[in-house]
């Protein structure tokens, strides 16, 4: 059996047991979509321990980035003014997003962009761009939802990556 055998393997099955996580019993608790593109993202920059802390420390830091933004824009929805404001605190805010690359743990600007545009997948997904979802202590605030589940996909990939090279370790002792 090739690599790309046992890693297309190793992915499928993890991609059921992911599905049926978010579905079944930890239903609520992560969001699938995040999680696969923090998956691949792992993959993305390299599948190593380094893209593993870069996807969650700086997919976090984006999380993060928006969050503050969104709380911003909350702050002046329905202002005469208000496509402008929100104009320029994303153009602001991304631009620190990028700059913070100076800062080594924070170097993967994909991530950070990963974690950023998937917080702002969540909030708008279904009216969540308010003070209450973004200010409120409890498990639909993104800084914990979205964070999480970054954090789960990309472990779901370096587990993919492990469960390939046992696919393959037993797949060659035949």
């Amino acid at each position: 059996m090739n690599n790309l055998t046992a890693l297309s393997l190793s992915i499928g099955i993890l991609s059921g047991v992911a599905t049926f996580l978010c579905v079944g019993p930890t239903a609520g608790l992560f969001l699938i979509w995040a999680a696969t593109i923090a998956w691949a993202a792992y993959f993305a920059l390299g599948a190593t321990d380094a893209a593993l802390k870069s996807v969650i420390v700086c997919g976090a830091f984006g999380v993060l980035m928006a969050s503050v933004t969104a709380i911003l824009i909350a702050s002046v929805a329905g202002s005469a003014a208000f496509s402008i404001l929100a104009s320029l605190a994303v153009a602001i805010s991304v631009i620190v997003l990028c700059l913070a690359a100076h800062f080594p743990e924070l170097a993967a600007i994909p991530a950070s962009v990963l974690g950023y545009s998937a917080t702002f997948a969540y909030l708008l997904e279904g009216g969540k761009l308010n003070h209450d979802v973004l200010l409120g202590i409890s498990w639909g605030n993104p800084l914990l939802i979205v964070t999480a589940s970054i954090a789960i996909g990309a472990y779901f990939g370096k587990g993919s990556v492990l469960f390939s090279n046992k696919i393959l370790e037993s797949f060659n002792k035949k």
